[in-house]
């Protein structure tokens, strides 16, 4: 019956027309059952009943024109109880219902169940026999697992576009709400434009070449009109846009040398591969190894390198044949859409018609995200189940802030939007305007802001947007974008370049976390569970080698400065901090040593702790006795408290940090530091969201440390509030039964002060 079960499958999703699938699907259960009738009804949620949608049993004019209401019938009787429902004589039960147009008097047994997904009944899939008898166990079994795998495909369809179940009449464009991850903030209005990506290496047919010399020096050429290309692009770059934002292209200068992918591709020409082949092959092995790592920023160097060969490709085809291939014009306010939109696709975009960007794969924390945030341009990564294709040339609206896409808007939906825009936009002013003030709530409650830096780090030092410090600096980026461990002197550059920045502020530097969900290219780790794996301090404790490095690079990268503070990743016991002291004095004895005799002036930073494994909060006591602050990683700490992998489509509506016990977690850290006046810190997305900056206050958090794009944002809502107000949202939160009920109270309070403009779908 399985085999039976994947053939059905399988060919459904051969047929590109859902509509005509289903047609096929009910033949084909019908044949396999051998059953008098099998019907397919969906949902129409407007009109609140369940459609005929395909039948192989009944008259097939019912199909389309028989409607039958959520509460009406059998069909309505197997939605609302969202469970199978079989029985020997239909036409006897209390809730049967008679449809002349369906013809289908002779029939009495029936068996019906719900088509679902997400807790959503999205239609109804019956089989119909004119035997009075009951369907056995297999049947049921059957038709229940047929509509779970039928859910999916529904879902998608729907999402494309490819269902009608509205009463709109001719050619006229339909609404479509679609949701991703929200990767740059902004409201944007603008025109579908999807690149042309037609020629690429995923459909090049390898070929063989008997000239291989021509076939090295047509790469070659490829590769520096590539370069050149890549150049001018990163200069098309707004000038105001930082340095370190342009060096998102230093990456593809790497893959540019020589030594890199070169040096692969030129042997596989010598094997007798023609140039696109060649490098064809050498990339998607690359490729694949960086998909299949679990890290979504490791995941995400795939586009870079299969849009980087894209490009060489279309630059090896045009010195083939001696002709430019031509490019798609932009003729208006345009919302970028690609399956994958990499940071040179931005960089073609005229920035004066960019107005948001849409990917259909890709997180926030692919590079195009980054770059979109530092430009200001609106972003939804991730937005599956859309196609490029069907977005091009149609009105879009883009929420960056919840990640939602309108496509074909209703007219009042627009102007509500448009309505937004304008708010938005006065409050932006309004931001702007007062971003040099203190952080400082209405009575009196000073707090202080951080940023949260890695890849990025000098986008918000040169910005002058660092604030009090910086709250977290991710040192792993620098490990990941290279093909060995960064020696001491490389990082010893690096990290005075970091201190060197804001030579007056405190730099929280993280060390190295990496390992299980994160492993670096050169030092691979393969485990079933990776979040509960060898991560973090675990790892770095385990190879003191690597971490004694790393420890004293910081140390000299202080010299002479005294703004370095060292903070420890994944503790989960209060042996990981007393090893790591060990080893963190064994490196300071040794540079003090080595500048003994020497002017230098060698200073001890303060060591800190990462707050993000539930377990720790049950010894806060105990670590207060050996660190100097805390800082509470919210995104892993929610994570590991509600159990729910937010890289995970299927739960990550789950994963929410205003779960009333996240909150209650949150609560319990900040009173217990105070008790033993450790200074803590949260450095979680939480910190800069509006919704989260006014509850962590309440809860008596002072230091905040965000992105740098949020935080002027921030200063400027706690500067319009009081403790107070703050205390009393947080007791109606605290006391909720869910996020949902915490959100209705920060936007209850929010109108009240006219600041709702700053929430946008609970953030």
């Amino acid at each position: 019956m399985l085999t039976t079960l994947k053939r059905i499958v399988q060919e459904m999703n051969q047929i590109p027309a859902l509509d005509t699938a289903l047609f096929r699907l009910a033949s084909r259960v019908k044949q396999t059952l051998n059953v008098d009738s099998c019907s397919i009804y969906l949902a129409d949620n407007e009109a609140k009943a369940f459609i005929l949608k395909a039948t192989d049993g009944l008259h097939p004019d019912a199909v389309e024109n028989v409607r039958i209401g959520f509460t009406e019938g059998l069909i309505g009787l197997v939605g609302q109880r969202e469970e199978p429902l079989n029985i020997a004589n239909a036409q006897h039960h209390p809730r049967f219902k008679h449809y002349p147009e369906v013809k289908e008097d002779n029939y009495n047994a029936f068996l019906g169940t719900p088509i679902t997904n997400q807790r959503r009944v999205l239609g109804v899939i019956t089989l119909q026999q004119t035997d009075l008898r009951r369907f056995s166990e297999d049947e049921e079994a059957f038709l229940v697992t047929l509509a779970a795998q039928l859910a999916l495909e529904i879902t998608n369809a729907d999402i494309r576009g490819a269902l009608t179940l509205s009463h709109t009449a001719g050619n006229i464009a339909q609404q479509k709400n679609v949701r991703g991850i929200a990767g740059s903030p902004g409201l944007a209005i603008g025109t579908g434009f999807s690149p042309d990506k037609s020629i690429n290496l995923k459909n090049w047919v390898v070929k063989q070449t008997r000239s291989p010399a021509e076939q090295i020096a047509l790469y070659r050429k490829g590769v520096e009109v590539t370069r050149g290309h890549v150049d001018t692009l990163s200069q098309r770059l707004d000038d105001g846009l930082p340095e370190d934002v342009k060096s998102i292209f230093q990456l593809y200068h790497h893959l540019l040398d020589a030594n890199s992918l070169g040096r692969e591709v030129e042997e596989k020409i010598r094997q007798g591969w023609d140039a696109a082949s060649s490098l064809k092959m050498v990339v998607e092995d690359y490729a694949a190894r960086f998909r299949a790592m679990e890290d979504p920023y490791m995941q995400e160097r795939a586009i870079d390198i299969i849009d980087l060969s894209d490009r060489i490709l279309v630059n090896i085809l045009q010195e083939q044949n001696g002709h430019k291939i031509a490019e798609k014009a932009i003729s208006g306010p345009c919302i970028l859409v690609a399956d994958e939109v990499s940071a040179t696709m931005l960089a073609e975009c005229p920035r004066d018609k960019l107005q948001g960007i849409i990917s259909v794969r890709g997180s926030n924390n692919s590079h195009a995200a980054i770059l979109a945030r530092a430009m200001g341009v609106p972003a939804v990564m991730g937005c599956q189940s859309v196609s490029p294709a069907l977005l091009e040339d149609k009105e879009i609206l883009l929420d960056g802030y919840s990640g939602e896409v309108i496509i074909s808007p209703a007219r009042e939906v627009k102007a509500d939007f448009i309505q937004l825009i304008e708010e938005e936009s006065a409050i932006t002013e309004k931001i702007e305007a007062e971003a040099d003030k203190p952080c400082e709530s209405i009575d009196g409650c000073r707090m202080s802001l951080y940023i949260n830096a890695g890849l990025s780090a000098e986008v918000e030092l040169d910005a002058g947007q660092i604030g009090a410090g910086v709250g977290l600096y991710r040192t792993e980026i620098p490990f990941m974008l290279r093909e060995r461990f960064p020696s001491e002197q490389e990082q010893v550059t690096l990290y005075r370049q970091i201190l060197e920045a804001a030579p007056e502020l405190p730099i929280t530097m993280r060390t190295l976390d990496v390992g299980g969900d994160k492993p670096l290219p050169y030092f691979p780790i393969n485990e079933e569970n990776p979040f509960l794996g060898w991560r973090g301090i675990r790892l770095t404790l385990d190879h003191p080698e690597i971490f004694l490095v790393q420890i004293r690079a910081m140390l000299r990268a202080n010299i002479g400065l005294n703004n370095l503070q060292i903070m420890l990743p994944m503790i989960s016991t209060v042996s990981e901090v007393v090893e790591a002291k060990r080893l963190i004095n064994q490196a300071f004895l040794e540079v003090s040593d080595e500048a003994s005799g020497t002017d230098n002036v060698i200073s001890r930073p303060k060591l800190g702790i990462m707050l993000e494994v539930p377990s720790v909060l049950y010894q806060l006591p105990q670590l207060a006795k050996y660190v100097d602050f805390f800082s509470v990683g919210s995104n892993d700490l929610t994570q590991y408290l509600l159990a729910v992998d937010r890289n995970n489509t299927r739960v990550a509506s789950l994963y929410n940090s205003y779960h009333p016990s996240v909150l209650g977690a949150l609560y319990d850290i900040v009173q217990k530091a105070n008790a033993s006046q450790t200074p803590v810190t949260i450095c979680g997305e939480i910190a800069g969201e509006p919704a989260g900056a006014l509850l962590l206050m309440g809860m008596g958090y002072r230091r905040l440390s965000m992105n740098g794009f949020n935080l002027r944002k921030i200063n400027w809502l706690l500067r319009k509030v009081t403790l107070s107000e703050c205390k009393q949202l947080l007791s109606l939160a605290l006391t909720s039964s869910s996020q949902q009920e915490v959100f209705t109270h920060i936007n209850e309070y929010l109108e009240t002060k006219e600041l709702a403009g700053l929430i946008r779908a609970g953030a």
